[in-house]
């Protein structure tokens, strides 16, 4: 099947596909076409609710319907257990970043060094993939048991790896603001994904107001669904302990790719691009 033809299967929006996801995917394709001897890992990051995890699902499934084996993998399926969460933020007693899952610190960074290893391997035909359950505990999480993971069958040509905190780099002291110390200090023992990655896109915003609107929607959606969800005002507290991380990280990750791939993007508040991706490199800042 045909790229194309495989990508408007997977995506109706046909704005979105041919001013977003088309350029890109053809961009990937391009790169697929000369990286053969393993699996190719290209990273997406950007604040939540930007359509991550969206747009990986779509090309992974794409990807894979023209015979290209892909999967993509969040590093939200790394969170820690809702158990050790709790045991976290009770070592943290006060620190709005540790009280709940997210920030560097709550997530199981062994686990997900394993798995994406496992995954990039060359060769590899089989790995289970964690799930986290974001409906369980009134919303808090937790990891979903064994029998409920993911078996993923390779080998696989394309990994794609969202997360929004993907690619952040630990701060000097002097650069750190009082309040991300503790979680400044975790993202240390996290220098293992970024380097994996031989390619990552970047979506960013305008004003950091947007990703506080585009996260109370998500959770207004899960409870339309019928689904355990934080109420608005929960919703917005939750997002809000983030905003001074995005303000202090993403200047620094643009400036400083973890790849030499490297797209930014620059989303409106519809998640589209403020300009249509036209060209096909992906070396872009």
């Amino acid at each position: 099947m045909d790229l194309d033809v495989a990508l408007r299967s997977r995506v109706p929006d046909t704005r979105r596909l041919d001013a977003f996801y088309g350029p890109l995917a053809r961009a990937l394709a391009e790169r697929l076409a000369r990286h053969r001897q393993r699996p190719m890992v290209v990273g997406i990051q950007g604040p939540q609710g930007c359509g991550k995890s969206t747009l990986a699902t779509a090309l992974a499934a794409t990807f894979t319907d023209v015979g290209l084996a892909a999967v993509s993998v969040s590093i939200d399926d790394f969170y820690l257990t809702h158990a050790d969460q709790v045991a976290l933020a009770a070592r943290h007693v006060g620190d709005r970043c540790l009280a709940y899952r997210g920030y560097p610190g709550t997530h199981d960074v062994a686990l997900g060094r394993s798995v994406l290893a496992r995954l990039a391997a060359p060769g590899n035909t089989r790995c289970s993939v964690p799930v986290y359950d974001k409906s369980r505990h009134e919303g808090r999480g937790d990891r979903a048991p064994v029998a409920a993971w993911r078996s993923v069958e390779g080998p696989l040509a394309l990994i794609l790896v969202d997360g929004w905190m993907l690619g952040f780099a630990q701060l000097p002291d002097h650069a750190c603001p009082p309040a991300l110390r503790a979680t400044n200090e975790y993202l240390a023992a996290y220098v293992d994904w970024p380097t994996r990655l031989d390619a990552l896109v970047h979506f960013d915003v305008r004003s950091l107001d947007t990703i506080v609107d585009w996260r109370v929607d998500a959770e207004r959606a899960r409870r339309r669904r019928g689904e355990s969800a934080l109420s608005d005002e929960d919703a917005r507290d939750y997002i809000e302990r983030f905003l001074p991380a995005y303000a202090v990280y993403v200047p620094h990750l643009a400036a400083n790719p973890p790849c030499e791939d490297f797209l930014r993007v620059v989303l409106g508040e519809d998640r589209m691009p403020e300009a249509r991706l036209g060209a096909t490199s992906l070396s872009v800042r």
